[in-house]
């Protein structure tokens, strides 16, 4: 995705956008921000009315008891509309909080769905990361609703605007221009200040994240270890101290900008103030205006610069706040890239699919060639096929490309003759169990894990017999809760850590607990001794009799029960065949398998050897 010179979404266009994201969200807090605003102007009038008053009663020789009369009704009615505004702010306060939340969880979905290949991309991840901070408070402001409350704001500004204005009208009708031209200066520096920030917003934003996951290190369990035994402490506090220092010079350009902006307000105040006051007391001394009027219209006029300040300040942040929602709108309504939902999974989840990569070519973003380049296959009805090959022949693109978790370039892939293009994504996912080679845990309890749901929607019975399938009897019968021990010490004052080879296990659990008709291992053994994984391979035997299965692997020890093997070299088959066959053929198939069986054989002597010294 390119950088974009200008927002996606005008400011008037995001404005109406909150508005009705707002109302269908949060209702209560529309209506009383619309409520709030003859409130706060009623307010502010009786505010510069009660001194004019007070004046009036004493000069005009009114007696005490009307004097009374009139300033308490004014501040009887100003304390009622002081109360009635605190409780509509506070309402409105919890009600945004509700309104907020809802626009967080639709951008935490999207990061939950959104298309994997799209995932991936860098500028996808930062576009998150900035949709994100549109529904977080940053500087007590929180700009998916501050927008709203500062469109409304404007309303009520120039609601103010055409009222104070007609009362101070009556002075003098010059004072009205010259009030409101000269804030024109600082709304032309606000905005040029805006433009910069979102120029190098995207700049900030990947700051922002690797100081963030440098600062995470520390905290980061898997880490630690290694932080300490290869001494990398000084190096990280280094790259922290260099980021921090980059932060800190953003942050002094982004405040000698905002400084700059703000230095031609102080201008206006001099301009705009200062003549008016001295238009009041020339009138006054001339005694054009009585003293009850010089004080009212100079309460005025003060309130009257508020509501053009207000207008011009609810302006810029109105323009302030779109740009984040620009990011925040760009990201919650990325398209999904989604299946036609022709085809449904429910029609193939009890028999054993068939499936065809036909002429499929794959390219990453920005790669100068094909990853994977015009391949074709079959992995038949209840077939064991194995893919191997060197690091980057492209076989963990062949497992994303089958699982749906990226789009071919070219040509089709097919499960019983339907293009997998035919299925919803969330639905032709039911037909997966994969066990992948990069494993991440969380912090709930193992049976929950391999469910991935709640305990109380779990079948636990079923969830301990995948565990114990998978090879890890012996380590929940050495737990204290069993199945439902929680995993993470972080979080769980009793919780479990799980080595590499025991997490797999658990993910390999997690495939026998879905239970689908496919069944995809990529490199699931990596992190497993040679016992293990032999055991592991005697249980993806069991696992794979009924199912189609394809295994990725680098040991070619582990290949030969497949029933198939294709050999993939930069994208492309290269041999095909049993494993017998193979070795038969005397290819590079043979080759490999010669190299890693030496290897084998000399840890065995290995052994031998130490036992031996041993029993001497």
């Amino acid at each position: 995705m390119d950088k974009k010179k200008k927002p996606s979404h005008s400011a008037l266009d995001n404005s109406l956008w909150a508005a009705r994201m707002l109302f269908k969200y949060s209702p209560a807090a529309f209506f009383i921000i619309i409520l709030l605003i003859p409130v706060e102007i009623g307010m502010q009038y009786l505010g510069i009315y009660l001194p004019s008053l007070v004046v009036s009663e004493v000069t005009e020789g009114q007696t005490l008891e009307h004097a009374l009369m009139a300033v308490g009704l004014v501040m009887a009615a100003m304390f009622a509309g002081g109360v009635l505004q605190k409780v509509l702010q506070y309402i409105q306060s919890a009600k945004i909080e509700f309104y907020k939340n809802r626009l967080a969880d639709i951008i935490t979905r999207k990061k939950l769905s959104i298309f994997y290949q799209d995932y991936e991309k860098k500028e996808i991840r930062d576009l998150a990361s900035r949709a994100e901070r549109a529904t977080q408070m940053w500087n007590y402001k929180l700009p998916v609703a501050d927008i709203v409350t500062n469109e409304f704001g404007m309303v009520k500004n120039i609601l103010g605007y055409f009222l104070f204005g007609a009362v101070i009208s009556f002075a003098s009708p010059w004072l009205v221009p010259l009030l409101t031209i000269a804030p024109v200066v600082n709304l032309v520096a606000v905005r040029a200040f805006n433009k910069w920030e979102y120029k190098h917003r995207p700049e900030r934003a990947d700051l922002g994240r690797k100081l963030g996951l440098v600062e995470e290190l520390p905290d980061d369990f898997a880490s630690a270890k290694d932080i300490r035994i290869y001494g990398m402490s000084q190096w990280i506090e280094e790259r922290y101290r260099e980021l921090s220092a980059q932060n800190i010079m953003w942050g002094k350009k982004e405040a000698v900008r905002k400084a700059g902006s703000r230095a031609a307000d102080l201008v206006v105040i001099l301009v705009r103030d200062g003549g008016a006051y001295a238009l009041l007391i020339s009138m006054m001394l001339k005694n054009e205006i009585s003293i009850s009027q010089f004080v009212l219209y100079f309460a005025a006029i003060s309130s009257f610069a508020t509501w053009v300040g207000g207008i011009i300040d609810c302006w810029n942040k109105v323009h302030s706040n779109s740009l984040l929602i620009c990011d925040y709108r760009d990201y919650a309504y990325y398209p999904d890239h989604d299946g036609s939902g022709a085809a449904k999974a429910e029609e193939h989840l009890s028999s054993l699919p068939e499936i065809v990569f036909d002429r499929v070519s794959y390219r990453y973003d920005g790669a100068g060639e094909d990853t994977i380049h015009n391949l074709s296959f079959t992995i038949r009805r209840g077939e064991k096929l194995a893919l191997i090959g060197l690091n980057g022949a492209g076989k963990t693109t062949v497992v994303k490309l089958l699982c749906g978790l990226y789009r071919p370039t070219s040509g089709e892939i097919r499960i019983n003759g339907i293009p997998i293009s035919d299925f919803k994504r969330e639905d032709y996912y039911r037909l997966l169990s994969p066990v992948f080679q990069d494993v991440r845990t969380a912090f709930f309890s193992l049976a929950e894990t391999v469910s991935g749901t709640y305990t109380e929607k779990t079948d636990l019975d079923r969830a301990e017999k995948c565990i114990r399938a998978a090879g890890l009897g012996d380590k929940i019968d050495a737990l204290p809760h069993g199945i439902n021990t929680k995993l993470d010490k972080r979080v769980n004052k009793d919780g479990t850590e799980l080595s590499g080879g025991e997490a797999q296990k658990l993910m390999l659990a997690r495939a026998l607990y879905k239970d689908a008709p496919v069944l995809v291992l990529d490199e699931p053994t990596a992190a497993l001794d040679p016992i293990a994984e032999s055991n592991i391979y005697r249980a993806y035997n069991e696992m794979a009799a009924n199912k189609t299965s394809l295994f990725i692997s680098h040991r070619l020890a582990s290949t030969s029960f497949c029933d198939r093997i294709l050999l993939l070299e930069k994208g492309k088959i290269c041999e095909e065949g049993t494993h017998e066959e193979l070795l038969q053929r005397g290819g590079k198939y043979k080759e490999m398998f010669e190299i890693q069986s030496c290897w084998y054989q000399d840890q065995n002597q290995d052994d031998v050897s130490e036992r031996g010294g041993g029993e001497k």
